[in-house]
């Protein structure tokens, strides 16, 4: 008689051990799992004890359950290196990932006081703000609202909307961005936030603040990334 026979409670934590042995070797953070009833005919068990092997991976912050879709990886996020010449999308792509971009705002307003002080501008003074949202494999993974303050922009900036925004400056206004300064701080999520990254009431978030400026050395974007931290690893790369 094996061990799992001899012990039937502990059925469902073998299997929960053989999942989260495949998580680490076969899956990527944004990725799915088979069906409950896929899984359940994989280890040959019902599917009570196969969703109380899931619930020990819910536990642990490795698997997450979204009602009507089926079990979201959160293991192995992936890793985004923090260096002047860093870009979102190809560093995925690199990782073997499909990001995507895709605008929700994008208007003339007034700077406020932090859009001022991170600009060196005078607060009030109109700012081009853009808002995007990107996710990777499908799964909303940040919402990035842009700062920039070369109003001349504006009339090229109005066209974009998906894709790479650094990318689509590059190409349309010939300016190539380089990072300049970067602050990481970390907050819970609020409810519209929650709403677009399809997460819970205050999950924790990392909140990113990057400067960036031209070739030339013009202030050229201010942006705070709001991140989620179950997705995103970043590294501080070091010269």
């Amino acid at each position: 008689m094996s061990e799992l026979s001899r012990h039937p409670t502990r059925v469902y934590q073998a299997i929960a051990a053989q999942l989260e042995a495949s998580l680490q070797q076969d899956y990527r953070c944004g990725d799915w799992l088979p069906s409950e009833q896929q899984l359940a005919s994989h280890y040959a068990v019902n599917r009570h004890t196969l969703r109380r092997a899931v619930d020990e991976l819910v536990i642990k912050g490795l698997v997450q359950r979204r009602h009507g879709v089926g079990i979201l990886v959160l293991t192995r996020p992936w890793d985004y290196p923090l260096h002047a010449q860093a870009r979102f999308s190809q560093n995925l792509m690199e990782q073997g990932s499909h990001p995507t971009s895709e605008r929700l705002l994008a208007v003339l307003r007034p700077a406020s006081q932090e859009v001022a002080l991170a600009l060196a501008i005078e607060e009030g003074a109109s700012v081009i703000h853009l808002r995007t949202l990107r996710r990777v494999n499908g799964v909303p993974v940040c919402i990035i609202n842009h700062y920039l303050p070369q109003l001349a922009w504006w009339p090229t900036l109005q066209q974009f909307q998906n894709g790479s925004l650094h990318s689509f400056i590059s190409r349309e206004l010939n300016h190539d961005l380089t990072r300049q300064q970067t602050r990481i701080s970390t907050r819970r999520a609020q409810a519209k936030e929650c709403q677009r990254l399809e997460i819970s009431l205050h999950a924790p978030l990392l909140c990113v603040r990057t400067l960036n400026r031209t070739a030339s050395g013009e202030m050229a974007e201010y942006s705070v990334s709001l991140t989620r931290g179950d997705m995103i690893e970043l590294t501080l790369e070091h010269p």
